[in-house]
């Protein structure tokens, strides 16, 4: 999988330990040939899951401040694309939001990728304020966006009983591509991830592993960005990237590691073995023509 060049513009968590955040997704993205600008929105010594540690956290306005410099630096042709993750302040989301703005003015083809990490099944674990500026500041700018199901009923205020409810809310959202990454599998005690558009809807799915270590979804953002930077359909992009991070999550567990391996595992990023389940869902425009 070869992207096409340019620079990628990486905005998430940084942690000094493990393959979480932005450690995924430059790592990830550089492997695959990417030129990467880092920009962390936090520094930790590790995984919040792992215990109680050092926030390492920009002062008032340096953020903002360092993201101007970038969107008027005089290598800011270079980027085609932005991808945004964990933010630590709601006053990150308006930083990003002009630094997307001012990037797609000079480049309309620009692809922003937000990544609205904000909860899980257990609830927010940003603050709501933050939360919400995701929702009201940066998904209006987005072209892909990638929730897990509990942000996308957040965003969206809908309840998420089943992937019917998950494709009208992913098309209720905004951006022109969805992929919810904790979507319901069609198989036995299988994991999905669904990504809709308004053609169509696919779903990716395979069996569930116990115990995963964190991160799968930051480099799941990551690989389904490269591959449609390379132009890559979404539906294979889907399965390209679904079978990538299941391929490298059933190695961690089988090592019982409590991070992703990612250095061990570069291959599964462009070529994976492990097969997964790919199946078009009924999408509303096929409803609406059959009634």
């Amino acid at each position: 999988m070869t992207a096409e060049t340019g620079a990628v513009i990486a905005i998430s968590s940084h942690v000094m330990r493990g393959a979480v955040g932005n450690r995924a997704i430059v790592f990830a993205l550089e492997t695959l040939g990417l030129n990467i600008w880092s920009v962390p929105t936090i520094v930790m010594p590790y995984h919040p899951g792992h215990g109680p540690s050092t926030r390492l956290k920009f002062d008032d306005g340096d953020f903002t401040k360092a993201l101007n410099d970038l969107a008027t630096s005089r290598w800011r042709g270079e980027v085609n694309a932005v991808i945004s993750g964990y933010l630590a302040d709601p006053r990150q989301a308006a930083a990003i939001a002009t630094l997307v703005r001012t990037l797609k003015a000079d480049n309309p083809d620009l692809i922003y990728l937000c990544d609205p990490v904000c909860g899980d099944e257990n609830g927010l674990y940003v603050a709501e304020e933050t939360a919400a500026a995701m929702r009201d500041q940066l998904l209006p700018l987005a072209d892909i966006t990638t929730p897990n199901r509990f942000e996308l009923s957040w965003l969206t205020g809908r309840e998420i009983a089943d992937n019917a409810a998950a494709i009208d809310a992913a098309l209720a959202l905004g951006p022109s591509a969805v992929v919810v990454t904790s979507a319901e599998a069609m198989i036995r005690d299988g994991v999905a991830a669904l990504y809709v558009d308004q053609r169509q809807a696919v779903l990716a799915e395979h069996t569930r592993l116990e115990n995963p270590p964190n991160g799968l979804g930051d480099l799941f953002s990551a690989l389904f960005l490269a591959a449609r930077l390379a132009a890559i359909p979404p539906a294979e992009a889907l399965e390209r990237a679904t079978a990538a991070v299941y391929e490298i999550l059933a190695r961690a567990v089988r090592e019982d590691a409590d991070e992703l391996r990612l250095e061990r595992n570069t291959a599964s990023f462009s070529a994976p073995f492990a097969k997964v389940g790919l199946r078009q869902l009924m999408h509303p425009a096929r409803r609406r023509k059959r009634s």
